[in-house]
Order: C-alpha cells, then sequence, then structure tokens
C-alpha cells in the first residue's frame, strides 16, 4: 500500500489563495524599495559551504541545511571521523554545499565577487527564500521567504534614517498600523559592557539581555552571574532593567551611563542623531522606540540595530529586522565597505495581516467571471469576448465542457467567482451578453463595452 503523500515539518504548500496573498504583500514590497531607489538582485539557493559556515555563530551554524555530496558521498569521508562518528568534522568531507541561511551573507559574497562592475553605493534588494533547521512554531518555518533591502558603501546614519522611513511606508501601504520599530545600537551594548568590566563577555551579556522580557530582571540577572558577570557588575547595569521615558529621556540615561565609555558615546550620539531626525520627519503609522535590550546579529552588526514588533494586539515574533555592519565583506576579503540593510518577515507579515482581517477583498487568485458554455459555436463568440476583455486585464475563463449548466454554476460558486455570462442564440442575435450577479441574483444584458466597464468595477 503507497504511503501517505507528506511534505517536511516546517515547510507548506500554498494554495492559490494564499498565493494571491502572498503576491499582494510582496508587491507592495517591492515596489516601495524600487520608490527608495533600491535594485534587485539574485542569488543561488545554495552556496558554498564555506561561503555560510562560521558567519552565523555556533547557533547559527547548527541550523544550516547541509546538502550531501553527489553520487557515493561516503568515498571521500574522512575513515577516522566516520569511525569516531564526529558528525561536526565529519560533515566537511561529505558536504560542499548548503542552503542559504539568510540573504544578507550571500549579498556580501557577490558585492565581493562583483565588485568591478558595481556602482557604490549600491542599493539593492532581494525577495528570495531561505531555510533553517530551526524548531517549528507558530510563525517560525523551515522554510520562508526573505525581502531584504540593503545599501553598501556608504557610511552615512542617513541612510538608517531611510530605512525606518521605507519600513513605515511599506506597513503603511498594507495597513499595518501601530508596528513598532525597535532600534539599538551595537557600539552602546559594547560600552554597557565595558562600563560593568564584562567586555570579555559582550555576547554572553548581551544574549541574557535580550531574554528580559522572557524571563525578566531576575532570570536574566541569574544567567549573567551563571556567564561569570559579578555582582557589582549587575548593580552598575541596574538602570537598564528600569529604562523608561521617551526616546529623548532614555538617549540622555544612556548618555551618563556611559560617560565614561568612548566607543558607548560613539552609538549614543550615533542614536540621537536617527531619532531625532525621524523624529522631525515624522512616520505616517509605525512607532519608533529605543530599546536598549535589543541585541541580535551581534556576529556581523557593528552600529545600529533594528527589530520591529507587530502591533500589540497580535501575539507575533518580530516581523522585520536589520542592522549596520561595518565590515561584513571583510569576511570575503573586501575591507572597509560599510553596510546597512533592514529585512521583511514574508511570512509573519502574512499572518498578522490574516489575525487582524487586512488583506482587501479584492486580493483573490480566482476569475471575475465565467462564461457558461453552451456548445462549439456559443464557446467562439464566448472566446471573441473573452480575448478582448483580456486585453483590458480582466481575468475572465470560459468553462471548457459543455456539461450541464447547473455543474458549470456550482464549480463557479466553488472557485468563488462573482459573475456569470450567458451566452445563447438570442445574446448571439443581438450581439449581446447576459451578465448574472451570482452574489445577488441580478441579470443584466449587456454589450461587449458595457461588458468591460461592469467587470472592470
Amino acid at each position: 500500500m503507497a504511503s501517505k503523500p507528506s511534505i517536511p515539518k516546517g515547510t507548506r504548500d500554498f494554495s492559490p489563495t494564499e498565493v494571491a496573498k502572498r503576491q499582494y504583500i510582496i508587491q507592495i514590497i517591492r515596489s516601495n524599495f524600487e520608490k527608495f531607489g533600491f535594485q534587485p538582485i539574485e542569488t543561488p539557493s545554495f552556496e558554498n559551504s564555506e561561503t555560510l559556515m562560521g558567519k552565523y555563530g555556533e547557533e547559527g551554524d547548527r541550523l544550516i541545511f547541509k546538502i550531501l555530496n553527489s553520487g557515493d558521498y561516503l568515498s571521500k569521508a574522512n575513515e577516522a571521523h566516520l569511525e569516531a562518528k564526529d558528525s561536526t568534522k565529519l560533515t566537511s568531507s561529505i558536504s560542499e554545499k548548503a542552503l542559504r541561511y539568510d540573504l544578507t551573507v550571500p549579498f556580501a559574497r557577490y558585492v565581493v565577487q562583483h565588485q568591478n562592475e558595481i556602482e557604490f553605493p549600491f542599493k539593492r534588494y532581494q525577495i528570495q527564500p531561505v531555510w533553517r533547521a530551526d524548531r517549528p512554531q507558530k510563525g517560525r518555518f523551515r522554510e520562508f521567504f526573505q525581502c531584504d533591502a540593503d545599501v553598501v558603501g556608504s557610511k552615512s546614519l542617513w541612510q538608517e534614517v531611510e530605512l525606518v522611513q521605507l519600513y513605515d511606508t511599506v506597513f503603511t501601504s498594507l495597513g499595518l498600523s501601530g508596528v513598532t520599530i525597535k532600534i539599538n545600537n551595537r557600539k552602546i551594548l559594547s560600552g554597557i559592557a565595558e562600563v560593568i568590566g564584562a567586555s570579555d563577555k559582550l555576547i554572553d551579556f548581551t544574549v541574557a539581555l535580550d531574554k528580559l522580557d522572557k524571563i525578566g530582571e531576575d532570570g536574566v540577572k541569574k544567567e549573567m552571574m551563571e556567564k561569570g558577570i559579578s555582582e557589582e557588575a549587575l548593580v552598575k547595569v541596574q538602570p537598564l532593567f528600569s529604562f523608561t521615558g521617551t526616546i529623548s529621556d532614555k538617549i540622555n540615561q544612556l548618555s551618563d551611563l556611559l560617560a565614561s565609555s568612548e566607543e558607548g558615546m560613539k552609538g549614543v550620539e550615533e542614536l540621537r542623531f536617527i531619532c531625532d531626525n525621524v523624529s522631525s520627519l515624522g512616520l505616517s503609522t509605525a512607532i519608533l522606540d529605543l530599546d536598549v535590550t535589543l541585541a541580535r546579529g551581534l556576529n556581523y552588526y557593528t552600529g545600529a540595530i533594528f527589530e520591529v514588533g507587530a502591533p500589540k494586539t497580535v501575539a507575533m515574533g518580530s516581523i522585520g529586522g536589520g542592522g549596520r555592519y561595518d565590515d561584513l565583506t571583510g569576511i570575503f576579503g573586501l575591507k572597509n565597505m560599510s553596510g546597512v540593510g533592514i529585512s521583511f518577515g514574508l511570512d509573519r507579515i502574512y499572518l498578522v495581516l490574516e489575525e487582524l482581517q487586512l488583506f482587501p477583498e479584492t486580493v483573490t487568485a480566482t476569475s471575475k467571471a465565467l462564461f457558461i458554455n453552451y456548445g462549439d459555436k456559443e464557446a467562439f463568440y464566448a472566446l471573441k469576448a473573452i480575448q478582448e476583455l483580456r486585453k483590458e486585464d480582466i481575468k475572465v475563463e470560459l468553462y471548457p465542457e459543455n456539461v450541464k449548466v447547473g455543474k458549470q454554476f456550482q464549480h463557479a460558486d466553488k472557485r468563488a467567482i462573482p459573475f456569470a455570462v450567458i451566452v445563447g442564440d438570442v445574446e448571439m442575435e443581438s450581439n449581446l451578453y447576459s451578465l448574472k450577479n451570482l452574489l445577488t441574483g441580478e441579470q443584466v444584458s449587456v454589450d461587449l463595452e458595457g461588458l468591460k466597464k461592469a467587470l472592470l468595477v
């Protein structure tokens, strides 16, 4: 007996309706990327393992899907590693390629490989799937799309200002009001670690701090102490646990806390520049907030860090994020190429729009009208009209078989097609069409121009 077909955990099939809604989101993101001057590129689904490995930290490396070498992949395996069942060391000899984990590192590789063809500053966008061997849960999948916009070759903080505006513009265009664009700066995190005498434990400190909203103040302090951060240091960092007020208030508090750290004060000034200018220019529907616990991407972010939270009425993780990376291309030999970028989480944005019922009713994969098939003569007459309607970008189709009319109407109903066009001897003799609204039952006779007008509404 054949086994029941299935798909891997963390992946999904998409119905026509779901695809239409995803394309709606992608189109809004793409049009705004281009409005802000970003150009599209595409990179392969898989990269050489050496391109990806070691770029995301130990945890990130574990989440990279490795591709087994073609043919007898064990023939070149290191026998000692095979016998010792050392999977970490064995992997390099049986797998030379891996599915991309994100779009940022492949983009860095692209910039280095094509540096002589690129005009800098280079503003690129990329909308493609990525893969992570993560534990699937609501809003977290093993295969998902990222929608990235990056600028390389410019250190100007005006880029950060524009990226905040880009987030605001996209979410406003989607009708998603009240998203929170959280901002922090890697230099501030480094400065805090320096001030409390824990520079050598920066990663441990920030990883614990990042969990504040999940495990609370006591949980964060406990984790920090377990990592060797002293009680004296925790006393100095106490203000971070009650960080409130306006962005300006928070920046002033940070300025006091980091007065003795040159690196930290650089971060404060960068944040002040970005936040003051965003505030002066104004945002349409998004909220900008300074979050000192934000510590994503520390392996490559060097300046501003962004994370976008869904409106508070929706229980969802981040729906976007990014930051400044002063030397990401340095990992591939191109030094001093500063860049900054953001990403939109398509799949999570979809879930948020669905939960809040924000997809317009016009977003559909179905046809606007179904022409009922009464026979070859009628079908030919119908197809001449269909040809003209399609020139106007009106989605229409002919039922292919001449079967019972009731079955054809059932088909339209199941497909949620709102109109049926009836063509019989009477209509053909009068050069008309009978247009039936399948929701109201109303039926009218119209000529071709009338048909166009009715279906364009």
